[in-house]
C-alpha cells in the first residue's frame, strides 16, 4: 500500500468561530495510522498553494479520516473551501506514533495539540486525566468529545471567559504535587505550542517523570528530505517530520 493516495471530501464543516472538521474518505485501501501520527494534506482542489499542509490526524472511524483544522493562513483557508466531492490528495500516516501507556496517564492538551491526543485518548478509554488549556473559550475545541474518553478533565483560560483563569500548567503542577491522587508516577502526553512545552518541561524537572511531546513544526515534504523542520535535541538536530513529530521532551534542548 502506498502512503500518497486521493480521498474524497465527505465533509467540511465548522466547530467553532475559528476551527473545522473536514472529513475524507480514502479512494484506495490505506495504511492504518497510529495515534500521535500525522498527515500532509493537499490544501486545495488546486495547486494554489503548491505545498501540503501537516496535519495530525484526529479520528478515523468507518475508514473515514477526520482532520481538526483551525483557518489561519492561505493554506488552511483554501482548505476551509473545499467542498463535498472534491479529491484531495493526501501523503500519510507520517512520522513516529506515541508510545502506549499500561495503565494511567496524563495528556495535556493546548489549543488545537487535542486534535494529536484525541486518538490516544480514544484508543486508552477512561484511563487519560485531560488537561485542556487554550486563550479564550472560542479557542477551545472538541471538549465534549474529549470528555467521552477521559477519566478526568481540567480546563483553564488564559483570560478566564471559560472554567480556571490562567494557563494549563498551573492546575497540572498542582496535580502532580498532589500524591495522594496518583498511585505512583504517570507517564505525561502533550501538544500544543512551544511556550507551553517549554513550561511543561520546566515543571517536571527534577521529578521521576516520563513526558512525551508531539511538537508543531512548518514543514514542506513531511518525509525528512527538505530540513525545513529540524528541532534541537541532546542528540543533535532532529526532523520532526521524520524522527518526531513525538520526543520524549528530555531529549529537546530548548534555546
Amino acid at each position: 500500500m502506498s502512503r500518497l493516495f486521493n480521498a474524497g471530501v465527505i465533509e467540511n464543516i465548522p466547530v467553532s468561530k475559528y476551527f473545522k472538521i473536514i472529513s475524507l474518505r480514502p479512494q484506495s485501501e490505506i495504511i492504518d495510522p497510529e495515534p500521535g501520527q500525522f498527515y500532509m494534506l493537499q490544501a486545495g482542489n488546486t495547486y494554489d498553494p503548491l505545498l501540503k499542509r501537516p496535519f495530525s490526524l484526529f479520528r478515523k472511524q468507518d475508514g473515514i479520516l477526520r482532520f481538526l483544522y483551525r483557518i489561519r493562513g492561505k493554506g488552511t483557508k483554501c482548505l476551509s473551501e473545499t467542498e463535498v466531492g472534491d479529491l484531495l490528495q493526501l501523503l500519510g500516516p507520517l512520522g513516529n506514533a506515541y508510545p502506549v501507556p499500561e495503565g494511567d496517564f496524563v495528556a495535556v492538551a493546548g489549543g488545537i495539540g487535542i486534535a494529536s491526543l484525541l486518538p490516544l485518548l480514544e484508543q486508552c478509554p477512561g484511563r487519560a486525566y485531560l488537561f485542556c488549556g487554550a486563550r479564550n473559550c472560542d479557542e477551545l475545541v472538541m471538549l465534549d468529545q474529549a470528555k467521552a474518553f477521559a477519566k478526568e478533565i481540567c480546563i483553564t483560560t488564559d483570560d478566564g471567559t471559560f472554567c480556571r483563569k490562567g494557563l494549563i500548567t498551573e492546575p497540572l503542577n498542582e496535580f502532580l504535587g498532589a500524591e495522594k491522587f496518583i498511585k505512583g508516577p504517570l507517564p505525561i502526553y502533550a501538544c500544543g505550542p512551544v511556550p507551553m512545552i517549554k513550561e511543561l518541561a520546566g515543571s517536571i524537572e527534577g521529578k521521576d517523570l516520563t513526558c512525551y511531546v508531539s511538537l508543531e513544526e512548518v514543514m514542506a515534504c513531511g518525509v525528512g528530505a527538505c530540513l525545513g523542520c529540524v528541532t534541537k535535541t541532546a542528540g543533535g538536530y532532529k526532523r520532526v517530520c521524520r524522527e518526531g513529530p513525538v520526543f520524549n521532551i528530555r531529549d529537546i534542548v530548548w534555546e
